[in-house]
C-alpha cells in the first residue's frame, strides 16, 4: 500500500537557522537504518544530544547529492572523531548533528540523522537494517545488511554515472575537498565520549 505523494522532506537544525530539503528521489532511494556503533553514539554525545544507548541512532542512508541546504549554509561545520574518521557534519549555530559522510565525495554516501527531519518521517519507510547490534556475549551483529549494501551500491552507481556526486553541500565540486575544514578532536576529548 503506497503512502501519500510527496516532494521530498524538509530538515532543520535545532534552532532553525540552517534549513534544507531532501529530494523526492533521495527519499525513494534511501535506506532507513538503525546504528548501535560506538562512533555514532560518541558523535551524539559530542554534540550534546541525549545518549542513545542502549538504543540506536536513527539514520537515513542516501546519496549526498539529494541533500540541499536552503538557508544557513554558513553554519555548516564538520568534525572527525579521529584523523582518519568519517566526516560528521553539523550546524555550528546550535551544535545539531546533520549527517555523516566519508572523507571524499568520490564515495557518494551520507548517513542523515532522522531527528533533523521536520516533515513526516513515515515517508522514509520502516527500518530495514540494524548495524552493530549488541549481543549478550559482548560481540556485535548486523541485521539484514543486504538492504543497506544494495542501496549503497545502487545510489553510488547512479550518482557516479550521472556526475551528480559532485553536487553536494558537503564538498567543493572543483577540488573535491570538504566544504569546510573539519575539526579533528583530541584523543582526550575522544576518550571521554566512549564511556
Amino acid at each position: 500500500m503506497g503512502g501519500p505523494a510527496h516532494s521530498g522532506l524538509a530538515f532543520s537544525c535545532t534552532c532553525g537557522q540552517l534549513k534544507g530539503q531532501i529530494s523526492d528521489q533521495g527519499v525513494r532511494l534511501g535506506t532507513h537504518v538503525e546504528c548501535f556503533c560506538h562512533d555514532c553514539r560518541a558523535a551524539q554525545l559530542y554534540f550534546g544530544q541525549p545518549d542513545p544507548a542502549p538504543g540506536p541512532v536513527d539514520i537515513f542512508q542516501m546519496a549526498p547529492d539529494e541533500i540541499e541546504i536552503t538557508a544557513g549554509g554558513q553554519f555548516l561545520s564538520a568534525m572527525k572523531l579521529s584523523p582518519n574518521g568519517m566526516l560528521r557534519w553539523y550546524a555550528s549555530c546550535c551544535n545539531a548533528p546533520l549527517a555523516t559522510t566519508p572523507q571524499t565525495a568520490r564515495l557518494p554516501f551520507a548517513g542523515f540523522i532522522v531527528g533533523r527531519i521536520t516533515s513526516d518521517v513515515s515517508a522514509l519507510g520502516p527500518v530495514t537494517t540494524r548495524g552493530f547490534v549488541p549481543r549478550p556475549d559482548g560481540k556485535q551483529k548486523h541485521e539484514k545488511v543486504r538492504f543497506a549494501a544494495f542501496g549503497l551500491l545502487r545510489r553510488a552507481l547512479l550518482s557516479r554515472l550521472s556526475g551528480r556526486w559532485k553536487n553536494t553541500p558537503f564538498f567543493d565540486p572543483e577540488t573535491g575537498d570538504p566544504a569546510v575544514l573539519p575539526n579533528v578532536i583530541s584523543k582526550d576529548e575522544r576518550a571521554a565520549l566512549y564511556p
